[in-house]
């Protein structure tokens, strides 16, 4: 019997208590329903949301070890996220991670920069475990990864887990996509 793969899904929303659908939610049910990868998803609109929510992943879920990538779809700026008017450095959002994502990827969607410097990259890698951490150097409202590339990139690691060879298919099959996103993968 194969293993089910999870996404685990936390985005920042203006009001974690409404019960609009994100788009984000659309995307993650369809990726279900057409290349069966299963996803968890959770809003939070304060960093306490997003700590509890992370919580309850790692002290509450039984399923946790399925779950191979921790998708953030955050807006924010370089290196930084934004919840409810607020920024937090990636130093920060990896103190909240700490020793809890071994062998994880930890995805950021193109709503904000991910441009680590070897140090930084380094740092989030070894306070949190995390396998590796992906993103976009280029931002946009107009295109969403979500929509686009984010797809491909969760369907090619679904398919084959050795990065280095996702990310070459992403390349190869999207380029231009890839370019204009500015995608990145540190591990």
């Amino acid at each position: 019997m194969e293993t089910e793969n999870f996404i685990y899904c936390l985005e920042a929303v203006p009001d974690a208590e409404s019960e609009q659908d994100s788009e984000v939610i659309k995307i993650l049910e369809d990726i279900a329903l057409a290349q069966g990868i299963a996803s968890i998803y959770k809003a939070c609109d304060t960093i306490e949301d997003l700590e509890e929510n992370l919580n309850f992943l790692l002290y509450d879920d039984h399923h946790f070890q399925d779950y191979e990538i921790i998708y953030l779809v955050l807006p924010g700026e370089a290196n930084n996220i934004l919840i409810n008017g607020y920024y937090y450095s990636i130093e920060e959002i990896a103190e909240l991670f700490e020793g809890q994502m071994k062998g994880k990827v930890i995805h950021f969607a193109n709503r904000k920069v991910l441009d680590l410097t070897d140090e930084e990259c380094q740092y989030f890698l070894d306070v949190t475990g995390a396998r590796a951490i992906s993103g976009y150097g280029f931002p946009s409202q107009s295109i969403s990864s979500a929509f686009t590339i984010d797809r491909v990139f969760f369907s090619l690691f679904n398919e084959n887990d050795e990065l280095r060879e996702v990310v070459e298919q992403m390349f190869q099959k999207h380029y231009k996509l890839c370019k204009l996103l500015d995608f990145r993968l540190y591990y």
